[in-house]
């Protein structure tokens, strides 16, 4: 019985420390995804322009998984 409570406790505590480090990973891609659209976007290049709408594939879910991240944590608080 203990082992398995243990076990438990152990496993609960590893699944949200991976889930905030999982967050935190999310958000820092993000950020740099975004700062090298900024990057691309003063480009007056083809390249420098395609470079940015080719960072809107990355930057679309991050942001969508930043949007459920802050829904999260804002419930989590109002509890």
């Amino acid at each position: 019985m203990i082992s398995t409570v243990t076990t438990t406790t152990v496993t609960t505590v590893t699944t949200v420390a991976m889930a905030g480090s999982l967050g935190i990973i999310s958000i820092l891609t993000l950020l740099v995804l975004l700062v090298q659209k900024e990057v691309s976007a003063t480009s007056d290049g083809r390249v420098g322009q395609a470079l940015g709408r080719m960072l809107n594939i990355g930057i679309v879910p991050l942001l969508i998984g930043f949007a459920l991240i802050v829904a999260v944590n804002v419930m989590e608080a109002l509890r």
